[in-house]
């Protein structure tokens, strides 16, 4: 999304008139994107800068200016970009990370990511501004066709045009080094030079026109998605990088590990994050990290485990690590563990355990002998737990998962105050889920009526959500869009299983003729990667804590809407349904909770698009009138 695109002379008129913040706050509400005062502020002082370099540039008045430019696939937004040809008439594109911070601190020598500045009327940790930049330039150019291409040149660099001088030697500190190398840093006294350098990189508008429109509209590469990546990203090849908050946490969890290690104290860390926000992708850097000898951190190879209570993931993942050898398929299965069992392992025989899906641990289940409780087991299993977090994923009656209960325990055990890290710092919140849109998800917590939200409406360019009356409709469009065995359909617990249970030959059957089949069950677990499971439909335990790019979701009978307002019907649950627990569930507000729940989970798993067949004809009619598509 392009929020502001001009050319030099009318960006620099703009600021000149005092309009271009008004401006900017005025496209972004177009886009149902709130302004706070210190952004608004912050467009003021920093664009006045930007205004006063370019005027003392030699580049052509033509060359493109773009502000607030949306990475795609993220919520993130580039602050500026400046786009031209070079000498030789290769195309150029500036990515400009604007900060006005007059100073900042080394966090210490391990977090290599990571500073320490004022923002927002206290000293926060935040990704060094090179960093971002080169992330940000990372990703563009993973995800855009137009930007990877030869003749394009993605250039980051981080202007902190109030940096005073005394602090230089902070910024450009040797554990930086690798960032500021990718992106050079600008500070206060260095106008003329920043001047200078977009003057040499660029002599005239683009060859091919509108590049920044071409960039922003051009074809996304289908997205790596955490399945895709872990083979790659395990033999150390970064097929994509964490951003902003996702690194500073990363940095803090390095940190923490590496003091675990030293000191041999208890830890526990807790970091939450909505669907979308990076969990899963932040929990598979560090098992990548942890396994591997740090010389930095002065630690050897940790015994280290990613820790999910839903077999799907763990299955995929190992799958694609090992392919079909055998005996790499049970070294994977060492790195990637179900908490069952883990009340037999002696305390403390990890080094780490990541916790990722944390809301779903349980209580003692069926077999899994000398177990009590699982958040209780990690804990004792292990020097240091990380557990990834988001209550409102919990879909069953079973699940205890907060951060309420892991802190008390953490309490119970043993575990130092100081020790128990949680906090605003260590919190995800930009989504790169749902073609990046934090829009989205709240018009799903509105929609669902988990929680009232400005997103009454949804208004996406790039994400697709679309309602059909037709199950078999939906079905085949969706299938269009199975090109790359990245498109499935799936749904709650409203459907019984007949195959499984031998009555009959279906499990979900709907009007006008759609058939269908749940996940086999004895392939279930690789139902997210297998290319023949297109036509079955996943279930919730199969699709929770993976992504697609596009999905089909079935919406039964437990959510209708009547006078008014979108309703729960526990009594539409299947009676085959043995895992929730929601039908005979007696606290009917706890029922509620995860009916909603379970769908904002399932309608959270796409990428690019999200197509929803609903049984309940007034829900299916309301839906409509929400996304703008009745033609009434």
């Amino acid at each position: 999304m392009l929020v502001y695109h001009n050319d030099k002379k009318s960006f620099i008129d703009d600021v000149f008139s005092g309009d271009i913040a008004d401006i900017i706050k005025e496209e972004l509400s177009k886009n149902n994107v709130s302004t706070s005062p210190s952004e608004y502020n912050a467009w003021n002082n920093s664009l006045q800068y930007m205004s006063a370099v370019l005027s003392r540039t030699t580049m052509p008045d033509d060359c493109e200016i773009s502000i607030e430019y949306q990475i795609p696939l993220t919520s993130k937004r580039v602050d500026f970009i400046v786009t031209g040809m070079d000498e030789n008439e290769e195309d150029q594109v500036v990515i400009i990370e604007l900060k006005q911070w007059d100073r900042c601190e080394k966090v210490d020598n391990i977090e290599h990511h990571t500073v320490r500045a004022f923002v927002g009327g206290d000293m926060r940790e935040l990704a060094h501004p090179s960093y971002q930049a080169y992330s940000y330039k990372m990703h563009i150019k993973n995800y855009s066709e137009v930007a990877s291409q030869k003749d394009v040149h993605l250039i980051p660099i981080a202007c902190l045009h109030n940096f005073k001088e005394e602090y230089r030697p902070i910024i450009t500190d040797s554990i930086y080094e690798a960032w500021v190398k990718h992106a050079p840093v600008f500070l206060k006294h260095d106008g003329q030079r920043l001047s200078d350098f977009l003057s040499k990189l660029i002599k005239k508008k683009s060859k091919n026109g509108n590049l920044l429109y071409r960039i922003d509209h051009g074809r996304i590469r289908p997205a790596k998605s955490l399945q895709d990546c872990l083979a790659s990203l395990l033999r150390n090849k970064k097929d994509f990088m964490l951003m902003d908050e996702q690194i500073t946490i990363f940095d803090r969890c390095r940190k923490v590990y590496s003091d675990t290690q030293k000191d041999g104290e208890k830890r526990v860390m807790i970091i939450k994050g909505g669907p979308g926000t990076g969990k899963s992708v932040l929990a598979i850097n560090l098992l990548n990290e942890f396994i591997r000898p740090q010389i930095s951190l002065g630690t050897e190879a940790g015994h280290v485990a990613y820790v999910t209570k839903n077999s799907a993931p763990r299955k995929c993942y190992q799958k694609l690590l090992a392919g079909d050898n055998l005996e790499n398929g049970l070294r994977m299965s060492d790195l990637f563990r179900s908490p069952f069992g883990l009340s037999s392992v002696p305390h403390d025989v990890y080094d780490c355990l990541l916790v990722d899906e944390a809301h779903r641990l349980v209580n003692k289940m069926f077999q899994d002998w000398g177990g009590e409780n699982q958040i209780k087991e990690i804990i004792e299993a292990a020097k240091l737990s990380i557990f990834f977090i988001d209550e409102s994923q919990r879909i069953s009656i079973k699940d205890i998962g907060t951060v309420e209960s892991i802190v008390n325990w953490a309490k119970t055990l043993g575990v130092k105050p100081n020790n128990i890290l949680i906090g605003d710092n260590l919190v995800l919140s930009a989504q790169f889920r749902c073609n990046g849109s934090d829009g989205y998800i709240n018009f799903l917590d509105n929609l669902l009526g988990i929680r009232t939200t400005a997103n009454t409406t949804l208004d996406l360019d790039d994400f697709e959500f679309k309602v059909f009356d037709d199950a078999s409709e939906m079905r085949e469009a969706l299938r269009t869009k199975n090109n790359n065995n990245k498109a499935r359909m799936m749904a709650g617990y409203c459907y019984d299983w007949n195959v499984k249970n031998k009555r009959g030959d279906w499990d979900i059957i709907l009007p006008g003729g759609f058939k269908a089949k749940w996940n086999l069950p004895s392939k279930s677990e690789l139902w997210a990667i297998r290319p023949d499971s297109f036509d079955e439909v996943g279930c919730i335990h199969t699709a929770q804590g993976l992504e697609f790019d596009h999905v089909g979701v079935f919406i039964g009978k437990d959510l209708i809407y009547r006078n008014g307002k979108v309703m729960t019907d526990k009594t539409a649950i299947s009676k085959d349904d043995s895992s929730s627990g929601i039908r005979k569930c007696k606290d009917d507000i706890l029922a509620d909770q995860l009916i909603r729940n379970t769908y904002k989970v399932l309608l959270s798993r796409g990428q690019k698009s999200c197509y929803v067949y609903v049984e309940d004809k007034e829900l299916r009619e309301h839906i409509k009138k929400m996304i703008g598509q009745s033609e009434e």
